[in-house]
């Protein structure tokens, strides 16, 4: 796989998303798996932050200490899914700035079609994590990634629970310089579009709507 796909192989990480997969995972577990795996993607997509340096005192004396540089990091969420992840992140980052972008897949062509977009106004010179459970046919990856580059973002990233090889191909057809994230990349898509093995459909099993 290209260097810039990072698969975080972390025995939590992979042993959290193991009992996500399972069928009989009710929909309280599945949720709270997927905010603690969510953490865990954060922290890693969050390494290489920029630092400076702030003059602090601590109970003892005055130090330069490293706090993160310019203006706060934005994570946007690919409707509806993306929530799943977005709540475990702002865990760790609490005040971060927050972005929705809806998409859904039509059916018959799998392409995504954007019904909402909504993030902060001054996106210019900042950090941006897009989240998204499932990176299936890269469909809905590109079309949130050409809408936030418009936005003119100092960097993008892309962070999701499970990538299918077929996903990762058109997305780095389209975005090569973003790159992804994600806890396993599995074998390939079905005939309709679903990551095998994969999860089933985050949504659903997230919400408990099926």
């Amino acid at each position: 796989m290209p260097t810039k796909v990072h698969v975080i192989d972390h025995p939590l990480v992979q042993h959290k998303l193991s009992l996500m997969r399972r069928r009989e995972t009710p929909t309280s577990e599945f949720r709270a798996l997927l905010e603690e795996i969510s953490m865990l993607l954060a922290y890693e997509a969050t390494r290489d932050l920029a630092i400076t340096k702030q003059r602090i005192e601590t109970p003892l004396e005055a130090v330069d200490a490293p706090v993160l540089d310019g203006k706060k990091v934005v994570i946007v969420s690919i409707l509806r899914a993306g929530n799943g992840i977005l709540d475990g992140m702002l865990k760790i980052l609490p005040s971060a700035r927050v972005g929705h972008i809806g998409l859904y897949r039509d059916h018959k062509t799998l392409q995504a079609i954007e019904y909402f977009f909504k993030v902060p106004s001054d996106m210019a010179d900042r950090d941006v994590i897009v989240v998204d459970p499932m990176l299936a046919t890269g469909n809905s990856a590109v079309a949130a990634i050409d809408r936030l580059v418009k936005t003119g973002p100092r960097s993008i990233k892309y962070v999701c629970l499970l990538a299918a090889p077929e996903g990762i191909a058109v997305f780095q057809a389209q975005h090569p310089d973003v790159p992804i994230y994600t806890a396993s990349i599995d074998r390939c898509l079905n005939e309709s579009g679903y990551i095998l093995p994969g999860l089933g459909d985050a949504g659903d099993r997230l919400f408990g709507t099926k």
